[in-house]
């Protein structure tokens, strides 16, 4: 009898999984959380385009320095404010409102949950300021199942930097081209590639299950 041909398999079960959080195992829809909170300012799509480019600066300037852990959550509200023209009140709303529309999304985390019944090492790498961070792990179940993770305030470092690639590596133990890298931003998965890692831009998780299969990085015991 010819030996089975286990190149593919041993592929798949040596890959380790990374996920993002927002938008990839939390529901994160930045429009929708500024109309709900703003309602009189976000009144259609160009308004809420306006202010959620306002309110979160593409995760750069304040709200940057906030994910990165360099500004305290008091000081965000005051300097949102003072740029924008906000209320405090208002933007100490939206500040306040964003544990809750950071829901789990349940077919993301049924896919998390058949990777770690398949035995996958799991792990995080996620942009999370601190109060954030600290909510996701007290709330939900689901996080204490990765081995390891990290969060960008606590490292003080934010994505796509290369330097926060690099410590994961150096902290998840593993090669680049061992780690499978789910995000849903195409700047943070081009950052993963640029490190050594495999990384694929994530929609949801039929389309990323379709694709850790055509890559040859679906673990064989769920085959």
């Amino acid at each position: 009898m010819a030996a089975a041909d286990s190149t593919r398999p041993a592929a798949a079960a040596a890959k380790k999984f990374v996920f993002d959080f927002g938008a990839v195992l939390f529901d994160w829809r930045p429009p929708v959380l500024l109309r709900q909170q703003l309602p009189q300012r976000v009144v259609d799509e160009a308004s809420a385009a306006h202010w959620v480019r306002q309110f979160f600066q593409d995760y750069g300037g304040d709200w940057g320095a906030f994910d990165g852990g360099t500004l305290a959550a008091d000081e965000l509200v005051a300097r949102i404010a003072a740029r924008t023209g906000l209320a405090p009140a208002e933007v100490q709303a939206v500040v306040d409102a964003v544990p809750q529309a950071l829901a789990p999304l349940p077919d993301s985390v049924a896919l998390l949950a058949r990777l770690r019944q398949a035995g996958q090492p799991l792990y995080y790498l996620s942009n999370m300021p601190a109060p954030y961070a600290d909510h996701l792990e007290r709330s939900h179940h689901f996080v204490g199942w990765f081995d390891d993770g990290v969060f960008s305030s606590r490292v003080k470092l934010s994505k796509p930097a290369p330097a926060i690639f690099a410590l994961a590596q150096q902290r998840f133990g593993h090669p680049g081209d061992e780690l499978v890298f789910l995000d849903d931003h195409p700047a943070n998965v081009a950052a993963a590639r640029a490190a050594g890692w495999n990384a694929l831009l994530f929609r949801d998780a039929a389309q990323a299950e379709a694709d850790l299969r055509s890559a040859g990085w679906w673990p064989s015991a769920l085959a």
